[in-house]
């Protein structure tokens, strides 16, 4: 390939397509490769339903010796592609994260952070032979040690409602209306949440930038990368992936205007303003009104703050500064909702995100 596909999905193997593109490219990489869980029995509820578990022939090895040169293989193709100061992030479980890691430190990569993913509604151990897996793991790598790379701190800390974000992030799984179906069953075994996604490309890319995914399956990277203004690759060897990734991503929301393009809800009673956007409740460039008013609007910023008559800040920051007065931002500013165009306080949303991140939950 002369020049990057970007904004397209590429159907083939990963290492393949890595190797045609031009070395030192790519700014971000996210991968998801497969976990080699090495099932060997169907998994059943007690209610005798059957779960629905990674059974999928992409993630069936031989055996460790096939995993492991697999793994070099993609994680050898990838490095190629990063630019000097580019950073590459890799999701996984107990069953691949740690000879993932091994991998990566032998070929040169130097890790700036693992991060724990705290899934708020998890699957749980329905054979009560174990502790119920809570929590996935992601290492975020750069390429080369003492290179200058991107890490948008202060975005992180607006998002965090102003406090610096920790390696424990605390998120829900891909469920709900977000899950995609195909005939009442999941589209892909393994999908990601948007939020997460966001999360990372907010944090180590900006406006511009090229992000790959080598194993786009249905899509997720793509999506939240066009939301924030981002380019993207996507490569992915199943035909049924490739093609439900191009209509889901024919149908995503463009990204907002580059003036807007630039949570960790650890605890019940503390939600960030950040966390709406992060969700999907808000996007970047979206109007709030104060007090519900016409004439008195802020913009909505994808790093959590709001920008009105060329101020930004918190939401809270702003109505005092419009007020010269101690005010509840979550109380002051509404939105219009898009089915009539009524207005409704945005706390209205932080009830309605609440009820998502922390309601119990015994299955999908």
């Amino acid at each position: 390939m002369s020049s990057l596909p970007l904004d397209q999905v590429i159907e083939g193997d990963c290492v393949e397509v890595l190797n045609r593109l031009p070395p030192e490219s790519v700014d971000l990489i996210f991968a998801d490769p497969p976990y080699n869980l090495q099932l060997r029995n169907e998994l059943w509820r007690p209610d005798h339903s059957r779960v629905e578990a990674v059974t999928d022939e992409w993630d069936q090895f031989e055996g460790f010796e096939a995993y492991d040169a697999f793994t070099r293989a993609w994680l050898a193709a990838s490095r190629r592609v990063l630019k000097p100061g580019g950073t590459l992030w890799v999701i996984g479980t107990y069953h691949n994260i740690y000879r993932v890691g091994y991998h990566l430190q032998n070929l040169g990569y130097w890790i700036l952070n693992d991060i724990v993913w705290v899934k708020t509604n998890p699957m749980p151990n329905f054979r009560g032979v174990r502790f119920t897996n809570a929590h996935e793991t992601l290492i975020w790598a750069q390429k080369q040690r003492g290179k200058p790379y991107t890490f948008n701190h202060h975005a992180m800390k607006s998002l965090n409602g102003d406090l610096q974000m920790r390696s424990d992030w605390h998120l829900p799984i891909c469920s709900g209306s977000e899950r995609l179906r195909e005939n009442g069953s999941k589209a892909h075994s393994t999908q990601k949440p948007r939020a997460l996604l966001y999360r990372i490309l907010l944090a180590s890319s900006n406006p511009g930038d090229v992000v790959l995914d080598p194993f786009f399956g249905s899509g997720t990277t793509g999506e939240v990368a066009q939301w924030l203004g981002r380019h993207w690759i996507g490569i992915e060897r199943d035909p049924h992936y490739v093609e439900l990734a191009r209509r889901r991503l024919a149908n995503a929301a463009a990204a907002p205007p580059v003036t807007l393009v630039q949570t960790n809800p650890r605890r019940e009673p503390r939600l960030p303003f950040g966390a709406l956007i992060e969700h999907g409740l808000l996007h970047a460039g979206q109007t709030l009104y104060f007090n519900a008013r016409l004439d008195l609007t802020a913009q909505v910023l994808a790093d959590g703050r709001v920008e009105y008559n060329g101020m930004r800040g918190s939401i809270h920051q702003i109505a005092r500064q419009i007020e010269a007065a101690p005010l509840n931002g979550w109380q002051v500013w509404y939105y219009r909702q898009p089915e009539d165009g009524s207005f409704l306080p945005i706390d209205h949303l932080r009830q309605l995100l609440k009820t998502i991140l922390f309601k119990p939950r015994e299955g999908e």
